[in-house]
C-alpha cells in the first residue's frame, strides 16, 4: 500500500481505495451489492449517487451515513444497514 492510498474495513473485508473514493465507490470495489435491506426483505444499493434517494445508507464507525456522500478515510469501518 503506498502512502497515497486509504484502508479501511467494509463489511469484514479490509480494502486500500485512492483518496477522494467515495464510501459507495468502495463498497462497490469491494464486491459488495446491497447497502441495506428495504422493509420488505428486497436488497437496497445506492442508485442516485448524489444523496437523494438515501438508498446508499449504511454505518460508518458506528453512525448512519450516506456512502455516496462520504469520503473514505484511514480506518473508517463501514458496516451495512442492520
Amino acid at each position: 500500500m503506498s502512502a497515497e492510498q486509504v484502508q479501511l474495513h467494509i463489511n469484514g473485508r479490509d480494502i486500500t481505495v485512492a483518496p477522494g473514493t467515495t464510501v459507495a465507490a468502495a463498497w462497490n470495489l469491494a464486491a459488495f451489492t446491497a447497502s441495506r435491506t428495504s422493509v420488505s426483505g428486497e436488497p437496497r444499493a445506492p442508485v442516485c449517487g448524489m444523496g437523494v434517494c438515501q438508498e446508499c445508507r449504511v454505518q460508518i464507525n458506528g453512525r448512519v451515513r450516506l456512502a455516496c456522500q462520504t469520503i473514505c478515510a484511514p480506518g473508517m469501518r463501514v458496516e451495512p444497514m442492520p
